[in-house]
């Protein structure tokens, strides 16, 4: 057994623009619809950004763009990430991965239990060994997997638009948020704030949901 952190990576393929490059190319596709594409220059993107989007409020060009992250976080987690629907998933499956070959199984210690603490760690040792017992007595992993807790580790890509990132990232860093999440959302955000500029800037941590949600998104 092994106990992990929870962990997240922001994957960009090399053909897909990113941090700056997405806000001009947000600004690229926005200048279509009144044909002012020759007015765009290197720098433009930050007045165009700030006026059309943050002071215009529209939203829908910041659709353009998109990122995937990869969450490593424990599956009580993931079943919170797949409710945002307007994002594409790609989850490691208990049906087919047959942890009994992968060595030592990995749990996620949840907020306020220290990764120590015994009955933690025994509960989680007690879920692996009954796990590889019944693969031993000829189970199949998605029968077996019946008997694996919400600690249990699992990697989750996430794919959406800036727009949904936003919305997420709103709806995941409140006070009310689970703290297992925030442990993902938090500092994620704080990614989000260095790489992109002006979208997610309005964006601050633990306020009230009420307060949170009635931002712009």
């Amino acid at each position: 057994m092994k106990i992990i952190e929870p962990s997240f990576e922001i994957l960009h393929p090399k053909d897909v623009c990113y941090g700056i490059e997405q806000l001009q190319f947000i600004e690229k596709m926005a200048r279509i619809s009144h044909r002012s594409e020759e007015l765009q220059t290197k720098d433009s993107w930050r007045r165009f950004i700030g006026f059309v989007v943050m002071q215009k409020g529209d939203w829908s060009v910041v659709e353009h763009a998109y990122s995937t992250v990869v969450f490593r976080t424990d599956r009580g987690v993931t079943h919170e990430l797949v409710r945002h629907r307007l994002f594409s998933f790609t989850q490691e499956s208990t049906r087919f991965v047959n942890y009994g070959k992968k060595g030592n199984m990995e749990f996620i210690c949840p907020t306020g239990v220290e990764p120590s603490d015994p009955d933690f760690r025994l509960a989680m040792e007690g879920a692996e060994l009954e796990y590889k017992t019944m693969l031993e007595q000829g189970k199949s992993p998605q029968i077996a997997r019946s008997v694996l807790p919400n600690a249990l580790a699992a990697t989750i890509a996430t794919t959406g638009n800036l727009r949904n990132w936003r919305h997420f990232l709103i709806m995941r860093t409140t006070q009310e948020t689970h703290p297992d999440m925030k442990r993902l959302t938090i500092p994620l955000l704080a990614e989000f704030q260095a790489r992109i500029p002006l979208l997610f800037d309005d964006i601050v941590p633990n306020q009230k949901q009420a307060e949170a949600l009635s931002k712009p998104r």
